[in-house]
């Protein structure tokens, strides 16, 4: 769901409200005593947000599965090598 920024058009208030896309725009000002009419002002659209592992070096990891990592990346980096190789000197 994303946040709409409103400004209201009698206070010069602006605010930011996390609606859905559904819902409908808000009309009046939630200022009390304003009662003044709100625009919804174009926004720069949302961040991106990556969820869940493996977007980060960092990510924490147990050492058991780092040396796995280490040990398949290392056999599958010399068997690619070993492959391009073979057909090279084959030609």
């Amino acid at each position: 769901m994303p946040n709409y920024d409103y400004e209201c058009q009698k206070c010069g208030k602006r605010f930011e409200v996390f609606q859905s896309m559904n819902d409908a725009k808000l009309t009046d000002c939630p200022e009390p005593g304003c009662g003044g009419q709100v625009k919804r002002l174009l926004g720069t659209g949302g961040g991106l947000i990556f969820k869940g592992t493996g977007f980060y070096q960092t990510d924490y990891r147990s050492s058991s599965y780092q040396a796995g990592a280490k040990a398949d990346g290392g056999s599958g980096k010399s068997e690619k090598k070993s492959d391009s190789a073979g057909p090279k000197s084959a030609e």
